[in-house]
């Protein structure tokens, strides 16, 4: 898996954690989440006998260094922009309130519909092909039709083109 889907896919467990129980301290839950993270990951490179003891973390790696400085962006951005990013779902969604669409679902369309309309770094393409994948991924196989639904509509109301990066 590419470093950026992986960034994304931390990036969506931030937010769906933020959405269910949101800190009183954005930087400190990151930081939290960042060492859960690594601690979950060096616990599953040592098996389960190791599960449930304390592990001494190592420094980041360059590679986790680079997800985190690609994934941090854009779970801030979303959470700026959140209102914003809830109005454009409420906007395509027929006969269902925000809260009853699934949390990780819910969060997934944010995040992708927050690189769409604030990264032109991002094609907007890109961006909806990986919310889809993540979607079939920690949801159902049906919340990745929901989410490409949602975000073509969203892609077909962008002034900018969907192919191509600024």
């Amino acid at each position: 898996m590419g470093k950026r889907r992986e960034a994304r896919e931390r990036a969506v467990q931030f937010l769906f954690q933020h959405d269910l129980n949101p800190p009183a301290d954005l930087d400190r839950a990151l930081e939290e989440f960042w060492e859960s993270q690594r601690a979950a990951a060096i616990a599953g490179d040592q098996g389960p006998a190791t599960w449930g003891q304390p592990v001494e973390l190592p420094p980041p790696s360059a590679g986790e260094a680079e997800m985190r400085l690609f994934a941090e962006p854009l779970i801030r951005g979303t959470l700026e922009h959140r209102d914003e990013l809830d109005e454009h779902i409420r906007k395509h969604v027929k006969n269902w309130e925000l809260h009853r669409i699934a949390a990780v679902d819910r969060n997934i369309l944010r995040l992708a519909i927050y690189e769409m309309l604030h990264r032109e770094d991002i094609p907007p393409v890109v961006s909806i092909n990986e919310a889809v994948d993540i979607a079939k991924k920690f949801s159902t196989q049906d919340s990745g039709k929901f989410v490409n639904g949602i975000l073509d509509k969203v892609k077909s109301e962008l002034m900018r083109p969907a192919r191509i990066v600024k």
